[in-house]
């Protein structure tokens, strides 16, 4: 009888936790949007976070939108292929990405371009407020070409659509819900938003994304938003990957002054 009751009542085995290749350990940073001041604070942490950790095979992504909004978008380019030189780093392309190469193309394009934040891009590669000011948008078009180097043009038409590690997937924006991984399309990948948000069922891998701004790390389960809107809050995020673990490093603006700080799963992740 004892011996029943006890097997109706066991501890049923815990499902197993979506988890990255064993022996690597993923820092995977959120839409940085020019702030490069938090971005040099996160390569720091990380490199200190790494440095005291067990030895492993280190990979870090970025998801896309370096550029726009934020003071110093030509900077945050220009640090992330020094890191690359150094480390694994890969970066995904986000929307705002798509719109800065666009904006070459057409006049319209760069007109919308300038009204999401690129502005500040072409401030950062060094015209003065008061020469943008003073131009039209037909003279800017003309000028943009010379005044963004060609290098850093082909560098951000170099950016990954998606990344698949273990069980995760790192994109910009998300997937369609209703299609596999393979016949995504970038479109999808670098804009969507309330389809793949409001979608509660299981994909086909844990979906780790920015491009919608969360107060705090948003651990829906079939999907971890990491964008803490570093241009607008001063918080930036990372997502550190190793095993079945989840831990988060953040770098912030309190006045001012850059601060650093470390969380576990439970700590920071809201979890919905």
């Amino acid at each position: 009888m004892l011996n029943a009751l006890s097997k109706i009542f066991a501890r049923r085995p815990q499902p197993r936790q979506p988890a990255v290749p064993a022996g690597a350990r993923y820092y995977v940073i959120g839409d940085i949007h020019g702030r490069l001041d938090l971005y040099e604070a996160m390569i720091e942490a990380i490199e200190r976070d790494d440095a005291a950790s067990t030895p492993a095979d280190t990979r870090i992504i970025l998801l896309g939108d370096l550029v726009d909004r934020g003071p110093d978008s030509a900077g945050v380019i220009k640090r992330t292929r020094k890191w690359q030189k150094k480390r694994n780093v890969r970066v995904l392309a986000g929307n705002h990405e798509e719109m800065f190469l666009q904006s070459f193309e057409k006049e319209d394009i760069l007109r919308h371009f300038l009204k999401h934040g690129g502005r500040e891009t072409i401030l950062s590669y060094g015209l003065s407020k008061k020469q943008f000011n003073a131009m039209t948008l037909d003279e800017l078009f003309k000028l943009l070409p010379k005044l963004i180097p060609q290098k850093d043009r082909d560098y951000v038409a170099s950016f990954e659509e998606l990344i698949v590690a273990g069980d995760y997937l790192f994109v910009h924006a998300g997937i369609d819900p209703s299609l596999p991984i393979a016949d995504q399309k970038r479109s999808d990948m670098l804009w969507i938003r309330d389809r793949f948000l409001n979608h509660q069922g299981p994909l086909e891998k844990v979906v780790v994304h920015g491009h919608t701004i969360f107060d705090k790390v948003m651990d829906c389960g079939n999907r971890i938003g990491i964008d803490t809107g570093a241009f607008r809050s001063g918080v930036l995020t990372a997502l550190v990957l190793e095993g079945e673990e989840k831990r988060v490093i953040q770098t912030g603006d309190v006045d001012g002054s850059i601060t650093v700080s470390h969380e576990d799963h439970e700590g920071t992740l809201d979890r919905v």
